[in-house]
């Protein structure tokens, strides 16, 4: 998905404001998420999201998102936003996140389960790999799971 930047996006300083930048990610990734599961889908939780490089008025972002991990009725999405001045000029990565969204059946509005994944190469095995990590401490955040409960989590500290 791509955007330029407009007066009209961006603050008194001229950066894009944050907000826009969340809800452009947010669309991304559910466009990704409906495509893989084939149905509707909603926001179940956004991870960390962080603001390295401000984004100037003009400016021209590129957000690109990819499925990580599939798992019974939700899937993981990665989100990496870049930027460029609108010939191309100045190329850098601005920020990144991780959001996991439901698939719904549109009548019930109740979860239903969706397609596997299986990660080709090397970077997206590693991600599909730590996609369950993410998730524990997820849920864990959420209060959906006890940290007692973190099978993931604890083999990978007690790895370290």
């Amino acid at each position: 998905m791509t955007e330029m930047i407009m007066p009209n996006d961006t603050n008194p300083m001229g950066n894009l404001m944050g907000g826009y930048l969340m809800r452009w990610m947010d669309i991304a990734c559910a466009v990704c998420a409906a495509r893989h599961c084939n149905a509707h889908v909603v926001t179940a939780s956004v991870d960390h999201i962080s603001f390295h490089e401000p984004i100037k008025l003009g400016d021209v972002i590129t957000l690109t998102a990819v499925v990580t991990r599939a798992f019974n009725t939700s899937v993981e999405i990665f989100v990496e936003v870049s930027a460029s001045e609108i010939t191309g000029a100045n190329p850098r990565q601005s920020n990144h996140a991780y959001f996991t969204f439901v698939a719904v059946d549109p009548e019930t509005k109740k979860p239903i389960p969706v397609p596997l994944l299986t990660p080709l190469t090397n970077e997206e095995k590693k991600q599909f790999d730590v996609a369950s990590r993410r998730r524990e401490l997820r849920l864990i955040l959420a209060g959906k799971l006890k940290p007692v409960d973190a099978m993931e989590l604890r083999n990978f500290f007690n790895d370290l």
